[in-house]
This record gives structure tokens, C-alpha cells and sequence, in this order.
């Protein structure tokens, strides 16, 4: 299965997470992950422009100094259904945003999808501002037998990608450069902030095409 083109994937993944039963029960039971932490840091709306990717069908609620990219045109199509303002078709390892653009990144529950999330966690540094922040989630592996052996099931499907342990995170953000890292493990999750270095100057007229 593809995440860029399976329309039913995406119409699962998307009722899930957004049904706050359903996402609680299936991030506790499949990955002993307390949503919660999730919720609290979505609603802790950064300054200045951010990028959200994957966006998914818009799970962080869009601003209008707000860039919600993703892969899937479908998720996508959510998104904009649920108020995003400014979307943009994109392949998180290949940004097609110039360097320095944003205050904020935003990668929630897709690092772990990729094939290679360490060129991912690079290209996101390349666009953030200096001084501006990388915020998000992934499941990591090394966290429990069982959890490993669900995404090794996971990856047999082409659901996820290899990811990396919490080690591996800390040493992809370091290498692309960021600096005030603070990992956050729960469960089989792990969420994750880190900086760029320099002083930020914000500028939220920035127009993004």
C-alpha cells in the first residue's frame, strides 16, 4: 500500500485519529502511547509561519500563517475541508520551499513512514528560520518486544518504513544540525523538539507558494 495513493487508507487513518476515542484506545492498546501528550502539544500553537507535514487530513488546526503539506493529494482534500488555508502538495525530503522560510516545522506520526527519515529530518532543518523550532512525534523501535514485532508486521504491509530507535532520532536531529533537543518517550512513541540554531526573526507576512 501506498500513503500518496490509496484513498482508503487515507479515509481510515483519518477517521481514526480524529474520533478521540477511537485514536486514545488504538495509540493505548497498539502502541502503549498516551495520546494525550499528542493533544497537548498540538494545542500549543507555535509563532510566526509554520509548515505541518504530513498534514494528514488536518490534524493541526490551520492559521493563516499556515503551510499544511503532505503527499496525498487526499489527505489533502481533508485538510482543505477542514479549513486549511494554504496547501501544498509535497514530498517531505524534497521541500519545494527555499531555505530559511519557516518558524516552525511541525512532523507528527510520519517520520516513521519514510524510507529514509533522516533525509527527511535534514531537509526540514534546511527550511526552518535560525532560531526556529522542529516539533513532532514517530514511533521508534527498541521500546518492547511486542511493539517491535507490530511494526516489523507494519513494514511487511508497506505501511511504515524502517525509522530508528530514540537513539537514532537524537543523532538525525543533531546531524542535520539542531541543537536543544528534548525527546519524549510513551510507549512505542517518542515526541521530539529541537532548535536551529541562531536568532529568529519572525516574519509572518512571508508569502509561500
Amino acid at each position: 500500500m501506498n500513503w500518496k495513493t490509496s484513498h482508503l487508507q487515507a479515509a481510515l487513518y483519518d477517521a481514526g485519529v480524529h474520533n478521540p476515542t477511537v485514536s486514545r484506545l488504538a495509540a493505548r492498546v497498539l502502541w502503549g502511547y498516551d495520546i494525550t501528550h499528542l493533544w497537548r502539544s498540538l494545542g500549543n500553537r507555535p509563532p510566526g509561519l509554520t509548515l505541518d507535514i504530513p498534514c494528514g487530513g488536518g490534524l493541526v488546526t490551520p492559521t493563516p500563517h499556515q503551510v499544511s503539506a503532505d503527499l496525498s493529494a487526499s489527505m489533502l482534500h481533508r485538510a482543505r475541508r477542514r479549513g486549511a488555508h494554504t496547501l501544498v502538495q509535497a514530498d517531505i525530503t524534497r521541500l519545494p520551499f527555499p531555505s530559511a522560510t519557516f518558524d516552525t516545522c511541525l512532523t507528527h506520526n510520519g517520520l516513521h513512514c519514510l524510507p529514509d527519515p533522516a533525509a527527511a529530518v535534514r531537509e526540514l532543518a534546511r527550511v526552518l528560520r535560525p532560531g526556529g523550532t522542529l516539533r513532532g512525534t514517530t514511533l521508534v523501535r527498541g521500546t518492547s518486544p511486542r511493539h517491535d514485532a507490530l511494526y516489523a508486521l507494519m513494514r511487511r504491509f508497506g505501511l511504515f518504513g524502517p525509522s530508528g530507535t530514540a537513539a537514532d532520532l537524537r543523532a538525525w536531529l543533531t546531524a542535520a544540525g539542531l541543537t536543544d533537543i528534548t525527546l519524549t518517550p510513551s510507549g512505542a512513541v517518542t515526541g521530539f523538539t529541537a532548535r536551529k540554531s541562531g536568532t529568529q526573526h519572525s516574519r509572518t507576512s512571508a508569502k509561500v507558494v
